[in-house]
C-alpha cells in the first residue's frame, strides 16, 4: 500500500492544521506529521539505544503512543518538542528494560548485535562519484565514533550537532541544565576529533596502494622507455 502523501500543493500546511486534520484520523495528515519528525525522533532515539532495528521500533511506539494522546496535546511547545520527548523517553524505558534483562541472566547485551541492518545511505545527486564515495567511506567511521561516545554525551551530541537543536532546546528534552548540555557536547566533540584524526590517520596510510602487479608493470613500461635511449651495450 502506497505512503499516502500530501498534495504538493499543500506541502507549506501548518502544524495546527496537520494536527486537527491527525485529530479526525486523516491518513495524510498523520503521515505527513511522521515524514516531518521522523529523522530527529530516529536520531533521538539511537542516540541513547545505540542500535538500528530497536531505536526504529521506539520512534514506532512513540507514534502510537502520540496519536493516541494528541487530543491532549495543548501546544505549550511545538509538536516536534513533544515528540522528541515522548521518542527520548521510549528510549530510556527500552533501554532499561534490556539493562535489567541482561542484569537478569547474567549477559552483556551487544548494542550493536552481528547482523543488524544498516541504513541505508541517502546521496545528494549533486555530489560527484569520487565525493559520494568518499562520504560513503567515511560514513562508518563517524557512526561509530558517535556510537561510540559515553552514554551521557551522545544523545547530546546528536540532538546539538545532527538535529542543531539549541543548548537550551536539549536541555529542556533532556531535562538538564544547559551548563551540562554544554560541558557534555564540548566533550563530546573533543572526544570525536581525537578518536577520527586517530583512525583516519590510520585509514589514509591504507588508500591509493600502489604496489603487486600495477608496481611492476610500471617499472617495467619505465625500463621498456628507458632502453629506447640507452646505448647498446
Amino acid at each position: 500500500m502506497a505512503t499516502p502523501k500530501l498534495d504538493p500543493a499543500d506541502t507549506s500546511t501548518g502544524e495546527a492544521t496537520l494536527i486537527a486534520r491527525a485529530l479526525a484520523r486523516d491518513a495524510v495528515a498523520m503521515a505527513e506529521i511522521m515524514r516531518r519528525n521522523n529523522r530527529r525522533l530516529y536520531r533521538a532515539a539511537w542516540g541513547i539505544l545505540r542500535e538500528e532495528q530497536e531505536a526504529e521500533d521506539a520512534v514506532q511506539d512513540c507514534y502510537l503512543k502520540a496519536f493516541a494522546a494528541l487530543p491532549n496535546f495543548r501546544g505549550e511547545a511545538a509538536l516536534s518538542t513533544w515528540l522528541t520527548r515522548i521518542a527520548i523517553n521510549e528510549a530510556l524505558m527500552r533501554r532499561r528494560k534490556k539493562q535489567a534483562q541482561a542484569a537478569a541472566v547474567g549477559n552483556i547485551i551487544p548494542l550493536r548485535p552481528d547482523g543488524s541492518p544498516k541504513a541505508e545511505a541517502v546521496e545528494d545527486p549533486a555530489l560527484s562519484p569520487e565525493s559520494a564515495v568518499m562520504r560513503a567511506q567515511l560514513r562508518p567511521y563517524l557512526e561509530n565514533a558517535v556510537g561510540d561516545l559515553p552514554e551521557d554525551q551522545r544523545a547530546v551530541f546528536i540532538l546539538r550537532a545532527l538535529e542543531d537543536l539549541s543548548v537550551e532546546e536539549v536541555a529542556q528534552l533532556l531535562d538538564l541544565n544547559p551548563q551540562t548540555v554544554r560541558t557534555r557536547f564540548l566533550r563530546a566533540r573533543r572526544k570525536l576529533r581525537e578518536r577520527l584524526q586517530r583512525e583516519l590517520k590510520l585509514s589514509f596510510g591504507e588508500m591509493l596502494p600502489f604496489a603487486g602487479e600495477r608496481c611492476d608493470r610500471l617499472i617495467q613500461r619505465v625500463l621498456m622507455r628507458l632502453a629506447v635511449f640507452t646505448p647498446s651495450a
